[in-house]
């Protein structure tokens, strides 16, 4: 049998979209004309997903204005003053901050996936974003009449919905993002802020049962942006051991970058569980250089001295560009290295008979 291969999600928007963005929200054009950029950045991103071979696709998230943001962009409840995430090069993310309540999303990931199904030929994954960073929209200080306990019950009714509604709409599959994962062990290496953002992740994903919870998958990395992260300093052996506890069935995790990919790996064997599938990274985003489906091969026969082929996949260590302005890594270079993916694995398997 091959080994699955799938990308995580979000490629390079193209430049006259982006522009298009810039100009919407400057009022130089209309809103009809922008969505018609994005409409045919959709169509040509599925195309060009479709002919590197991939056997399952995304939207490459051509329409979210972020891989976080998408549920609550355009919410009247919010403002500006929320989380600060930064990045080893200096730059930065701010969230927004909830500002009262009930909590609900305006967006549900399913509407994403019903115009990729409009053009796609191929199974169709669904990214949605973890109950987890969306936690971090209730202030320190609180709500007046909402309090945190109402916000979590109201937030793990959203997330739950946003995954059944993909699966029930024909998702391939549904990958949770939960980059704070190993951010939460920058902010707190006791590791209590980690168990915080697993438990409510687990509380979600065990509303599924078991057999949808086989389509449920996690994907963890160290937060790609603009060719930098926010917690590749972190060792992955305080986040794995947690990680491969939830009761997700698929996981997607970053390794090309990993300083030492076979220290990461005997972490996850000693943590894999049966029935779960592990997608490793095969290609690496932020590095510019797009690699050889050789080296991909090598990788993949790297990765199955410790995970049973049953249970291995290969997958891209993070999105190519998470943030609807990331314009760190050109297109071309997105899909060539995908491509170098769905070939490399293709050969690796072969050796593996």
């Amino acid at each position: 049998m091959p080994i699955p291969t799938e990308p995580i999600g979000s490629v390079p928007r193209p430049p006259e979209l982006i522009e298009g963005m810039r100009g919407a929200a400057e009022g130089r054009i209309s809103g009809d004309e922008l969505d018609a950029l994005f409409e045919g950045a959709l169509e040509q991103t599925i195309g060009e997903l479709e002919a590197t071979g991939s056997p399952v696709i995304t939207d490459g998230e051509q329409l979210k204005p972020s891989f976080v943001t998408y549920p609550i962009h355009g919410l009247a409840t919010l403002s500006a003053n929320g989380v600060v995430i930064p990045f080893a090069d200096g730059h930065t993310r701010r969230l927004p901050s909830l500002t009262e309540g009930p909590f609900r999303y305006r967006i549900h990931a399913d509407s994403y996936l019903e115009r990729a199904q409009r053009y796609a030929t191929r199974p169709v994954k669904q990214a949605v974003i973890s109950a987890s960073a969306l936690s971090l929209l209730y202030p320190a200080d609180g709500i007046d009449g909402y309090s945190r306990e109402q916000f979590i019950a109201d937030l793990l009714d959203e997330a739950e919905a946003d995954i059944r509604r993909s699966l029930e709409r024909g998702a391939d599959s549904v990958q949770i993002d939960f980059t704070e994962g190993r951010l939460s062990l920058k902010l707190d290496p006791s590791g209590g802020l980690l168990r915080q953002f697993l438990d409510l992740n687990n509380a979600v994903i065990g509303r599924f049962t078991a057999e949808e919870r086989q389509r449920i998958g996690v994907h963890s990395c160290p937060g790609g942006d603009q060719d930098s992260t926010h917690s590749a300093d972190v060792d992955y052996a305080g986040l794995l051991p947690g990680l491969l506890g939830l009761d997700a069935g698929r996981f997607y995790l970053e390794l090309a970058g990993e300083p030492d990919r076979r220290a990461v790996l005997e972490t996850i064997r000693a943590n894999l569980r049966p029935g779960q599938r592990i997608f490793v990274g095969v290609t690496d985003p932020i590095d510019p250089a797009v690699e050889t489906p050789e080296q991909v091969r090598d990788r993949v026969l790297e990765a199955a001295e410790y995970i049973p082929l049953d249970q291995l996949g290969t997958t891209d260590d993070c999105g190519f560009a998470p943030f609807a302005d990331d314009t760190s890594t050109a297109r071309a270079t997105a899909f060539a290295k995908i491509g170098a993916r769905v070939e490399g694995t293709r050969l690796a398997a072969e050796r593996l008979g």
